[in-house]
């Protein structure tokens, strides 16, 4: 459905996010005399109520609002289809949209076609995979947009142009994808491992939205990790496949990258901390061949990359330890990725939050064998890890701390460390109740440990370059 489409509808906006205010903009400027309502909350509508449009009905949307009185709702990625009220206006007959949705409809050909958008998504690792991707499309010398859950809304850049497309996807996004009926050129998935499991409401329905992209967007060409077991048995009749992490394509033997059976060069010294980040590199590189690129020829550009921001990040050191900040961190598998990264050093790592139900059993496992000189547990599920992983600490594996916030946290991590060690902040759960997102909380975390917070912050080349 294109935004022409919506015209003459009974139309809502739910949510008022910048994914909200880039709808509201992009639905205004091409249906300047459309009706539309917006449902948020309270502190939002007197915002949105200050823009003075006319035609726009600001509503303060209760726990379960009336949904069912629209034709369609344009709703913000972070609000689920499958909360109740969704459920039951969509059986009446209301369609939901989101942005996304809405910029990829306006961009495909007749046949859906979207010839220059290279999309990512994945558990781990997207947004890094999104922005190599966008910098080795600029080595290229094609001009290219970065843009997507990373951080800019695509409907910010609707009448934008760009030679290339490297967008990021979240699993609350990849469905709108498929809504669209536009088909992008590649796809990467770079893993699957549980998380969102609240908004998605169970691990198969999570799997099965994030495969949206490559399963019913139906891309021409779709990128897959073969060494994660769940992509390796996908079966897409529609697309062609391009594998990467194994010999058949690019992969890393210890530090070597390789495409087959050539060696192409060490990766060491990128700026791409652990084997995670450079099993993302594998990615990018596999795309870029199937976008008609010489990856190869590219690959040696990724030595001019900047790591993004919250993502096992050094800050620095103070007294003789280092600080890491890599608040992105929202499942245990994240954690122990980058723990993995630090291994040769002591190390007090900070975990919890947010509580989503996620199993920390295979932390605990993998610490059995391998563990840090500390864990520090906090936030809302920190008493559920602290208990699981105490019959541990008690047998002298690793010291064990519990921390009511992050200021006690950061002190207790310290304590626990000699000279060359690392505080890590990694916690393995979101950061909601406590902060309003992993940036918030990654850069209290800068502050406690003495950085400035604004010299951290930003992702680079993002937008259009």
């Amino acid at each position: 459905m294109r935004i022409a489409d919506l015209q003459g509808h009974r139309l809502a906006l739910w949510g008022w996010g910048r994914e909200g205010r880039a709808a509201h903009r992009a639905l205004r400027a091409r249906l300047p005399g459309q009706p539309i309502t917006l449902l948020c909350g309270a502190a939002e509508a007197a915002e949105a109520a200050a823009l003075g449009d006319p035609l726009l009905a600001v509503e303060v949307a209760g726990e379960a609002p009336d949904l069912a009185r629209f034709e369609v709702v344009v709703k913000s990625p972070g609000i689920s289809p499958y909360r109740p009220e969704a459920v039951l206006a969509a059986e009446r007959g209301t369609r939901f949209l989101g942005g996304t949705a809405l910029w990829f409809a306006e961009r495909a050909d007749a046949d859906g076609a979207l010839a220059n958008v290279l999309c990512v998504t994945g558990t781990k690792g997207k947004s890094t995979t999104s922005a190599l991707l966008a910098h080795l499309l600029r080595a290229a010398g094609l001009r290219t947009a970065l843009a997507g859950n990373i951080g800019l809304p695509l409907l910010e850049l609707l009448d934008a142009q760009a030679d290339a497309w490297a967008i990021e996807l979240s699993s609350y996004q990849t469905g709108d994808v498929a809504a669209s009926g536009a088909h992008p050129q590649v796809a990467i998935v770079t893993n699957l491992h549980p998380e969102h499991l609240d908004w998605h409401g169970g691990q198969a329905r999570y799997f099965a939205d994030k495969l949206a992209l490559v399963t019913a967007a139906r891309p021409r060409i779709a990128v897959l990790n073969a060494a994660d077991p769940h992509l390796a048995a996908l079966d897409l009749p529609h697309s062609r496949l391009r594998w990467y992490g194994d010999a058949r394509g690019w992969h890393l033997r210890g530090d070597a990258l390789y495409r087959g059976r050539d060696w192409v060069m060490d990766t060491a010294r990128l700026p791409l901390p652990g084997r995670h980040n450079r099993s993302n590199l594998c990615a990018v590189l596999t795309a870029l061949d199937a976008y008609g690129l010489d990856a190869a020829a590219l690959a040696s550009h990724a030595a001019t990359f900047r790591p993004l921001p919250h993502r096992l990040q050094p800050l620095g050191e103070r007294d003789g330890v280092l600080y890491v900040d890599d608040s992105i961190s929202t499942t245990p598998m994240a954690t122990l990725a980058a723990l993995e990264v630090y291994a040769d050093r002591p190390v007090a790592v900070l975990v919890g939050g947010h509580d989503r139900g996620l199993p920390w059993d295979g932390f605990a496992d993998a610490l059995r064998t391998r563990a840090p000189r500390a864990v520090v547990t906090l936030g809302q599920n920190g008493p559920r890890i602290h208990a699981l992983l105490a019959p541990l600490a008690a047998e002298g594996r690793f010291a064990l701390a519990a921390a009511g916030d992050l200021a006690e946290a950061v002190a207790r991590a310290r304590a626990a460390l000699p000279a060359g060690g690392v505080v890590l902040l990694s916690p393995g759960a979101p950061s909601f109740g406590a902060y309003r997102d992993y940036v918030a909380r990654g850069r209290h975390f800068a502050e406690l440990a003495g950085f400035d917070p604004d010299a951290t912050a930003g992702i680079p080349g993002l937008g259009i370059a």
